[in-house]
This record gives C-alpha cells, structure tokens and sequence, in this order.
C-alpha cells in the first residue's frame, strides 16, 4: 500500500476520533453553512476529516483502500491526491451552492473525496466489477441518479450533494490527465455525464 494513502487514512482516523470524544473540537471543524458564509471557510475542508461514529469513519476508508490504489498506479502520488483534494473541494462547494440559504446546514466526512476517487478509478477501468457484478460505469450511472433523488427527498441524514460534487471532481480530473478516454470511451464518457447535466437542468428549472 502507498504511504500517501496511509497518511490519509491515519489523518482521518486520528482526527475523527480526537472529535468522538471532544465535541467542541467537532463542532469546531465541521461544514457549517451559517459558519461558512460567516468567515469560517476552513470549515469546508477540515469538516471532509470528521466522522460521525466509527462505522462512518470505516465505511469511507475501506472504500478509498480499495479504490485509491487503481488511481495511485494510474496517475502517480501527486495524481491521486489531486483527485482526492478536488473532489473534497468541489463536494464542498456543490453542498454550499446549494444549501447556502440554509444557514443551519451541517456536514461531515470523506465522502466527497472518496466518492471523486472512486468515480476517477470508474474512468480509468470503466468495466471493472463493483460488488462482484456491476461494471464501473452503471454503478456510477445508478449512484449520481440515486444522489439527485436523494438530494431531492431530503428524508435522510447523508451528504447526498458532496458526494455529487466529490464525483463531479474526480470525472473532471481524472478526464483532464486521460483525454484520450472521450474517443476510446465515448459512450461511458457521456453516460457519466448524463446525471450532472440532469442535476444542473433540475436546479436551474428550481426541482432541487
């Protein structure tokens, strides 16, 4: 395993765990939108470094074990973590975008990040099976459409918006180091593209 996703994965865990156990710390650092729009930027990424419980803290990092390493041996080091740190960004800015009125807004976790290197592993190997079945890129497809309705039921507790983001983030990057995949790969290209497009037409037509 690379020492860069081992750093990582130590950071979140060291710092979701100072956060189990100290609650000003957490609220401290989470995405806050009142908090954001009030100065507080950083928020938006130190909160991509809290956990809710340690089942949250897990879930993110298996995840990026088993994705990270096919972005690592693409892209090299520097390439993986400007997927990771784009997709955290951009999940972020995606979640204040939308919720900016929403000034009691909160957020946490990688998943932005995790989600924008999943999705760049996605690009890179667009067949590869996803729960020992699903090719890469219907996945994909299915969890940006389950993410909109998500975003639009708003009857649960996940960052269905950062995840869009996240995604959105790693597509974008992963794209610019391969462009070569818009001729090799044009219908998985577009089809991944097809849920953003959506997205952007519903918030523009108010359906968000």
């Amino acid at each position: 395993m690379d020492l860069v996703l081992v750093a990582i994965i130590a950071i979140n865990a060291i710092v979701s765990y100072k956060a189990f156990g100290d609650y000003s710390f957490f609220k401290k650092y989470e995405f806050h939108v009142g908090s954001i729009r009030a100065g507080e930027q950083y928020r938006m990424f130190t909160s991509a470094f809290l956990h809710a419980n340690p089942t949250h803290l897990i879930f993110n990092m298996v995840t990026l074990f088993f994705f990270a390493p096919v972005v690592i041996f693409k892209f090299g080091v520097i390439g993986f973590l400007l997927v990771y740190f784009t997709s955290l960004i951009s999940g972020s800015l995606l979640t204040l975008y939308f919720h900016k009125n929403d000034y009691s807004y909160r957020a946490i976790g990688a998943s932005g990040a995790v989600v924008g290197v999943l999705f760049a592993s996605i690009l890179i190997d667009p067949d590869r099976k996803i729960n020992f079945f699903i090719p890469g890129y219907i996945f994909g497809i299915i969890y940006l459409l389950f993410s909109i309705y998500g975003m639009k039921a708003k009857n649960d507790n996940i960052g269905h918006t950062a995840h869009f983001g996240g995604a959105i983030g790693g597509y974008a990057i992963a794209l610019s180091r391969m462009p070569y995949m818009i001729y090799d790969n044009t219908l998985v290209v577009i089809l991944l593209a097809v849920p953003i497009v959506i997205l952007f037409v519903m918030a523009k037509m108010g359906k968000l």
